[in-house]
């Protein structure tokens, strides 16, 4: 990054570019609260932002701490650059980012009316009305109350009354829910990585052999539950392993290391120092567990840069108990 310049601004506008400003920007009097913040480029803020619009034309931007813009957020869809948010970030609005060349990270949770997202890392959950995520890493949940669109992405977990599902897409945890059944498009395949090693992926070791990751079918694998009590009734539809989870528990899956790595990816700067996996394949160096490292991990599975392989569905189950 160049030379970053400081900065002093008042009731106007804020125009950033090559700027670095090493306090938070919050509004002191009435006519700042409709303040814009317009990113031109190559900028820092190093403290928390609220902003009426909060408008990125171009990367790269840092914000350390939180953000919150009344109306919209909005990276422009030819920006380019490194976007990062170390905190969580809100708005009463829209959060929208579909720019092809910027790969915004969002290192905490997402709260908007509606969030849009292409090629994004979220380290932790997104919460909104309704959600679109493409060629997306949410580590976290996607928590809509409305609906949810996922194409080609990896999510933790779901939940929704309403799914719509398009491309390869992977879960990291062993459920998701909705209310109405799934929409899923022609060829349209979800996995789920809960028994997949991925510890060993990140490390560029060899698979575990009971490990790998798991298809749901969408028709077959839904359970369908009614809940209801003495004033309403209520249907959810789920799309689990937890059967296969279950019967996985006779396995040691501690030895996969994929807790510590979806935590340490979920807390990010949050940590007071850089934890690692061991050593890496070669034996030589420690696998860091740094964000621009699990990013870069998760990317390549989902483009498929790094294959993970399939869990046989066969087992001895007594040879499971008898520990071989």
């Amino acid at each position: 990054m160049k030379e970053l310049k400081d900065i002093q601004f008042g009731t106007q506008n804020i125009i950033l570019q090559d700027n670095r400003v090493k306090s938070a920007i919050l509004p002191e009097k009435a006519s700042e609260l409709t303040r814009n913040i317009i990113v031109k480029g190559d900028s820092e803020i190093l403290g928390a932002v609220y902003a009426n619009r909060l408008e990125i034309q171009q990367g790269g931007l840092r914000v350390e701490g939180a953000v919150f813009a009344s109306s919209e957020i909005h990276i422009d869809s030819n920006a380019q650059g490194e976007v990062k948010f170390e905190k969580c970030v809100a708005t009463a609005g829209p959060l929208v980012s579909r720019a092809a060349g910027c790969s915004p990270c969002f290192c905490s949770d997402i709260n908007a009316k509606t969030v849009a997202l292409y090629n994004a890392f979220v380290a932790g959950s997104i919460y909104a009305d309704e959600v679109t995520l493409e060629n997306c890493v949410v580590i976290g949940g996607v928590f809509a109350t409305q609906s949810i669109a996922i194409a080609s992405s990896i999510v933790g977990t779901f939940n929704t009354p309403y799914i719509q599902m398009e491309g390869t897409n992977y879960m990291l945890l062993p459920s998701a829910f909705s209310v109405e059944k799934m929409a899923a498009a022609a060829g349209a395949r979800l996995f789920n990585l809960t028994l997949a090693d991925l510890g060993a992926l990140f490390k560029g070791a060899p698979e575990a052999a009971e490990s790998g990751k798991i298809e749901i079918d969408v028709q077959s694998d839904e359970i369908k539950s009614t809940l209801s009590d003495d004033e309403q009734q209520k249907t959810l539809r789920s799309y689990t392993v937890i059967g296969k989870v279950l019967a996985a528990d006779l396995i040691d899956t501690d030895k996969f290391q994929n807790h510590f790595l979806l935590t340490a990816a979920s807390l990010g700067p949050q940590l007071l120092k850089t934890y690692d996996l061991g050593l890496d394949k070669q034996g030589t160096k420690p696998a860091l567990l740094t964000e621009e490292r699990i990013h870069h991990f998760f990317r390549g599975i989902l483009d498929g840069k790094t294959p993970v392989r399939t869990l046989d569905a066969k087992f001895n189950l007594s040879a499971f108990v008898n520990g071989k």
